[in-house]
């Protein structure tokens, strides 16, 4: 391309860095800092830790989030120059050198696009994800454990801390439900849109005459709940259950009750956590996750949404999200974006960012 060509480009780019920026408001983030940093002065910061984690956890990105900026704006000035010194000298190196850092800001930017869709109430907090085995019987099960495995794969892939909450395992192997959190800022704004039925077509391994099968999984998200949320719950309205856990976790988890199940009464809803050695931890946990799951309720209500956090999720042929067909050919397709990938391998090992990038778009598009 051409020093002109090279110019008309990296205009069009800083136009694209401006829409973002607009987006995002710097000032305030640069605010939303400074009140953060604030907080963390406080004398009794450190009475709530989880509390006082995360709003150093999101310190830590609203900083980043600015001392990103502030490498893009470097990186299109740099660019600039670089293509101003490149006709002077007539130097067709530097050029290529200017088209390759381009495209490098290019992709940046386009990355720090899909950040500035991530401004809704709770976008910022840690992720709470649950999955259901749905119509399908045993391949439900392990189509329900595979995509435990994709999900937790995606975590490491990332660098996302994810801590298993609660497992509970299918008659004949498989997973019957599984409920994970994910520690780190944006990640309930970033799964949000995977909550709905998760279909699956394959030959199935339980099918001792190789006939293809169809089964369903349902993911839920919601984002967890933290100690400034107004979330009450009458003592009246639960009904806590304690029982020995079962599955991996050791010797000592499980041959004592500590496992908990709370109750619900007034809308049904269930949490169990057998995750911790002691029944007060597991207790303490579940009722977060039971505030976050009321949470998410409200929200609802209040919107009058339906699916708009977690989501009413059947996993069988209604509210399909995503269609991961193994046979007769390879493919994984949102059907709310088209967005379709033939790799399949690389998707069940965590390759998702693409389908969570138009998931997050189609989301936004459908909240206005």
């Amino acid at each position: 391309m051409s020093e002109l060509d090279e110019r008309q480009k990296l205009s069009q780019i800083e136009d694209l860095f401006a829409s973002v920026c607009r987006a995002i408001d710097p000032k305030g983030v640069e605010k939303k800092v400074k009140e953060l940093e604030e907080k963390t002065a406080a004398e009794d910061l450190w009475r709530d830790p989880g509390s006082a984690q995360s709003l150093f956890a999101s310190l830590s990105a609203n900083r980043s989030l600015l001392s990103k900026i502030e490498e893009l704006k470097t990186a299109l000035s740099d660019i600039s120059l670089m293509l101003s010194l490149a006709q002077e000298e007539g130097d067709d190196s530097l050029l290529k050198e200017a088209e390759k850092e381009m495209k490098k800001t290019e992709e940046e930017i386009s990355s720090l696009q899909l950040r500035s869709l991530l401004n809704g109430e709770y976008d910022e907090r840690n992720a709470v994800v649950t999955i259901r085995s749905g119509a399908g019987g045993n391949d439900a099960a392990d189509w329900a454990q595979m995509l435990l495995r994709m999900y937790l794969h995606w975590c490491k892939k990332k660098g996302y801390e994810a801590s298993l909450l609660n497992l509970s395992q299918g008659e004949e192997g498989g997973v019957k439900s599984a409920t994970f959190q994910v520690k780190a800022p944006y990640s309930y704004g970033i799964l949000a849109s995977e909550a709905g039925t998760h279909r699956l077509v394959r030959i199935s391994p339980f099918d001792n005459q190789g006939r293809r099968h169809t089964s369903f999984a349902g993911v839920e998200v919601i984002p967890l709940v933290e100690s400034s949320d107004e979330v009450k719950i009458d003592e009246g309205d639960l009904r806590i259950d304690t029982f020995q856990s079962s599955g991996p976790g050791g010797q000592g988890v499980n041959t004592t009750y500590s496992a908990v199940r709370i109750t619900h009464i007034p809308t049904g809803i269930v949490v169990n956590m057998q995750d911790q050695r002691s029944q007060i931890q597991n207790k303490a946990l579940a009722m977060q996750i039971l505030q976050s799951k009321l949470l998410a309720l409200k929200k609802q209500e209040e919107s009058e949404q339906r699916k708009e956090l977690a989501g009413d999720v059947k996993a069988s042929w209604g509210d399909q999200i995503r269609s991961y067909v193994f046979h007769p050919y390879q493919m994984v397709k949102d059907l709310r974006t088209g967005m379709e990938t033939s790799d399949i391998e690389g998707v069940m090992n965590g390759e998702i960012d693409e389908f969570l990038s138009s998931g997050m778009q189609w989301k936004k598009r459908h909240e206005k």
